[in-house]
């Protein structure tokens, strides 16, 4: 049996042990040159070859305000052939979150071109983006997208002919054009038997084994201790959190009102349509039962639509679940 001694030494361990979470850590300390191998160490592990970063470029996306409307992070960064890439980090929650990574991406690639420059000296873009919400259907924790051209009629992927140091190569369209990483925090079961679920229940759980030798991690777990930020940064680190929490209720308020109208809307919906049908059949027992059925499927009906309508704010299908009644099977459905 513990006494207090030991209750209060096993306190301290789990305080002395509490780790950043990983957004703070990408936009405050992250971005600093000695802390570069934590960020190395996750791109190391998705890209599948040795990544070393020269400096994460300035932009608008790198403000430090609370609001920041660009929550992102761009890294200049050489691969293990000495290619240079350029890698965008994107954490934020966002509507339209597909076409704010199109955005981004864009941003990326012009911003770090110079007017007048060959385009060959347009750099490979990586877009890794980091996901605390549900994006869509989808059973994976990680999605990965790339571009190449198939023939329509033939099915072959096409190469395209370059000139580089006067010899002619074949380039294929997957070398030029971004790739695209979404990592679904909340779709991770949390057993991690693999570096990128490692790497998924640290950012998911904030946990990292102590015996941890996936690249990134060991660093981290040096690194990102609570305890170690001086005073001024766990306030502000504090404040940070309590800022995700207020978003949060302010969306589960939105989220139980939109459920609210939508039953109520559907319920108004099915009693009209079932005292239509009731006065058509001009029978009492026509009109009861249309009422009983209408009210019945306007109920059913307005769950339905208070769903799709969660479903499209990103909501996990789990949340939708317990708000509806919905099973999952339903609300995949949708």
């Amino acid at each position: 049996m513990e006494n207090n001694s030991d209750k209060q030494k096993k306190g301290e361990m789990m305080i002395n042990e509490k780790y950043i979470r990983f957004d703070w850590a990408a936009k405050r300390m992250l971005r600093d040159k000695a802390n570069f191998d934590v960020l190395e160490g996750l791109i190391t592990v998705l890209l599948g070859e040795k990544i070393t970063i020269d400096e994460i470029l300035e932009s608008e996306s790198n403000q430090e305000n609370q609001d920041d409307k660009y929550n992102r992070v761009d890294i200049k960064a050489k691969d293990s052939k000495g290619n240079i890439i350029i890698v965008e980090v994107q954490l934020t929650t966002q509507i339209y979150y597909l076409e704010r990574i199109l955005y981004g991406v864009a941003k990326a690639i012009t911003e770090h071109i110079s007017l007048g420059q060959m385009y060959n000296n347009v750099k490979k873009v990586y877009s890794i983006n980091i996901l605390y919400f549900d994006l869509g259907k989808g059973a994976d924790y990680l999605y990965h997208g790339i571009n190449t051209f198939r023939g329509v009629h033939t099915g072959d992927t096409l190469s395209v002919n370059v000139k580089e140091n006067d010899v002619i190569k074949m380039k294929t369209p997957e070398e030029v054009f971004p790739e695209y990483f979404l990592i679904r925090v909340n779709e991770f079961n949390d057993v991690a038997t693999t570096p990128i679920e490692e790497w998924l229940d640290y950012l998911k759980n904030g946990r990292i084994k102590d015996n941890t030798t996936t690249p990134g991690l060991a660093e981290a777990r040096e690194k990102l201790l609570y305890m170690q930020m001086s005073r001024s940064d766990q306030i502000a680190y504090e404040r940070h959190l309590d800022a995700m929490a207020v978003q949060s209720e302010a969306f589960l308020s939105a989220r139980l009102e939109g459920f609210a109208e939508g039953r109520a809307e559907g319920q108004k919906k099915g009693r009209a349509e079932g005292r239509a049908e009731g006065r058509a059949e001009g029978r009492a027992e026509g009109r009861a039962e249309g009422r009983a059925e209408g009210r019945a499927e306007g109920r059913a009906e307005g769950i339905k639509e208070t769903a799709r309508n969660l479903k499209s704010m990103g909501v996990r299908s789990e949340d939708i679940a317990k708000a509806t009644g919905l099973t999952i099977e339903e609300i995949s459905g949708l």
